[in-house]
């Protein structure tokens, strides 16, 4: 028995990497996914184009200009002498934030009342000013802090100062990604994406690429039983998906500089958890499809909604609820969340067992019908 499965992965491999479409596959997805969302694809903020208006002209407001420029968030560009320069600027594009220092800012500030800072932000793009909203709110909080911070000085030389101190300050502190890089949340995910794509078209493809040239019938005549041709066309492209999942990970770790804080091998076996469902989905395409082209725009069709819907690019609690409900019928977005735990988090085995778990059934249901129905197809 495994002599004759044994030949059949020698076959598979000699087949994929002789075939110019399975090779583009091998090669092309890992190679491009990589550099899109490792370098491409970034939705960090920094330096982002800034025009400042100052109404009031005072030391007080430079010091704020000076804490503006002293962050890495913005970058001053222009300034605009009047109202509707800054509105120009905006509807053009120019630029992305409008910070308007209004009158009276000094004179407010030296009271202890409340001074007033007015920001437009250029909301075309929602995510993009939610970001630059949120720095902004940073900076004016730090340059809110050092005035506070400045009263007791000015008591001590004289100066009136109304005693206003905070009750209570915050103190933000970000785990797992403290920087807030944009690559180290989707790398990690670019392996989901790699073995799904790769493994279920290279299953699909393949089998039916035995139709296509008319050798299935050549191989049923031999000895090989239908559970061998299974096992022997399902291990080459589970081999190939475990290469694919290391060499993202050397990429991760080499060249994007992204550390994994969990378990390598805790990795791989979770990947082989996943494979299952990619190989029984991948293997079920080739029982529908007739042709090669079939194969191919039927994975894609498979791929695309469930890459979507595994939380790659989308956080899950923030879809609909009823897509929510659908997305728990999806073994991507267990696998997302294991990748990145192990990846961003360094957790265990403790915390993970429960989507281990949904891909083991996942993974067993849909390899066993699929076996099951591609058997029926041979005999």
């Amino acid at each position: 028995m495994w002599n004759r499965i044994r030949e059949i992965i020698r076959k598979e491999f000699i087949q994929t990497f002789r075939d110019p479409r399975s090779r583009a596959l091998l090669f092309g997805p890992p190679i491009l996914q990589l550099i899109l969302f490792g370098y491409a694809v970034n939705l960090d903020v920094e330096n982002a184009r800034t025009a400042w208006v100052d109404m009031d002209r005072t030391p007080e407001s430079r010091n704020f200009l000076a804490e503006l420029q002293g962050s890495r968030y913005f970058q001053i560009t222009a300034i605009p002498a009047s109202e509707d320069e800054a509105r120009s600027l905006m509807d053009h594009g120019s630029v992305q934030a409008v910070i308007r220092i209004l009158p009276n800012f000094s004179r407010d500030i030296l009271r202890g009342g409340g001074a007033t800072v007015q920001i437009l932000i250029d909301g075309t793009n929602s995510n993009t000013a939610s970001i630059i909203s949120g720095y902004a709110s940073q900076v004016v909080a730090a340059y809110s802090g050092k005035l506070l911070a400045s009263r007791p000085k000015a008591r001590m030389t004289g100066t009136i100062v109304p005693s206003v101190q905070p009750v209570l300050t915050a103190q933000s502190r970000v785990w797992f990604n403290p920087d807030l890089r944009s690559r180290v949340y989707f790398v990690p995910g670019v392996i989901v994406n790699i073995i799904a794509l790769v493994t279920i078209m290279l299953t699909s493809m393949s089998v039916v690429r035995e139709k296509e040239i008319g050798t299935m019938e050549q191989l049923m005549v031999t000895p090989v039983r239908p559970v061998e041709v299974v096992i022997g066309k399902l291990l080459p492209f589970a081999f190939i998906g475990l290469i694919e999942v290391a060499v993202v990970v050397v990429a991760a770790l080499l060249v994007f500089r992204i550390p994994i804080r969990g378990s390598i091998p805790l990795l791989f076996g979770c990947s082989v958890l996943f494979l299952l469902s990619t190989l029984g989905v991948g293997l079920f395409i080739s029982t529908i499809s007739q042709t090669q082209q079939q194969a191919m725009m039927s994975s894609f069709f498979f791929f695309m909604p469930a890459m979507l819907l595994s939380g790659f690019a989308f956080p899950v609690r923030n879809m609909p609820e009823v897509v929510q409900y659908l997305t728990c019928l999806n073994p991507l977005r267990y696998f997302m969340q294991i990748v990145r735990d192990l990846f961003l988090k360094g957790v265990g085995i403790q915390f993970l067992w429960k989507n281990m778990a949904a891909l083991l059934v996942f993974g067993v249901a849909i390899l066993g019908l699929s076996a099951l129905r591609f058997r029926k197809k041979l005999d």
